[in-house]
């Protein structure tokens, strides 16, 4: 039998994005109901992921133009870590997404969408920008860290809400998904490096595996 939470009343688009943000904020977690049958919100949840990638990538940037290190040149960390990394950063979390799909969808039999996901998980990636404060050299990887752990948790409540499965199936369905996220960009942060530092990645995840 298939389960699905019950869909509110539907309101006024990404218009509302600032409201949205504001409510997550607070922790009211029920703003995940409402992006998830919004179908206008699917642009809001998009522009989300990149503003909060924007912002890692500046934090990042930011943090190399500290450092006096040979072949760390910042107009390449800005190229690589916030306009590259930007973008690959949002592809990697359509992955992320889609898996989180498929284990939602295919393999616990929740009835939900791929564009529901997409909504609802997109909001709750806002926490990414936390990593802007990467920039304070000292305290960098705390806040990276802290980043990426609440956007997971907020991520785990949004599929939750999304697909209407226990707390354990979400968690098994978003983790898969993180777990593809974190390798690739991992990946993706040991291409064409700055330095011997970081590549095609923002925010904590601009750092190399090798450093």
């Amino acid at each position: 039998m298939q389960r699905r939470v019950k869909a509110p009343p539907r309101s006024g688009g990404y218009a509302n994005l600032s409201a949205w943000l504001s409510r997550l904020a607070r922790l009211d977690f029920t703003v995940f109901e409402e992006v998830r049958g919004e179908h206008t919100a699917t642009t809001g949840a998009i522009i989300i992921v990149v503003a909060a990638s924007v912002l890692a990538g500046l934090g990042s940037w930011v943090w190399a133009i500290q450092q006096d290190f040979d072949g760390l040149g910042t107009g390449s960390v800005f190229l690589k870590t916030l306009v590259a990394g930007t973008i690959v950063q949002l592809f990697v979390w359509l992955i992320w997404v889609y898996l989180a799909y498929v284990l939602t969808a295919r393999v616990f039999a929740a009835n939900v969408t791929f564009q529901e996901l997409m909504r609802t998980m997109g909001l709750a990636f806002a926490p990414v920008a936390l990593s802007v404060f990467v920039a304070i050299a000292p305290l960098a990887v705390p806040f990276g860290v802290l980043s990426l752990g609440i956007t997971f948790l907020f991520t785990n409540i949004a599929v939750e809400q999304a697909s209407g499965l226990d707390t354990r199936e979400a968690t098994l369905a978003n983790l898969g998904g993180f777990a593809v996220f974190l390798i690739f960009m991992g990946v993706a942060a040991n291409i064409a490096e700055a330095g011997t530092f970081g590549g095609l990645a923002p925010g904590i995840l601009f750092f190399s595996l090798d450093l």
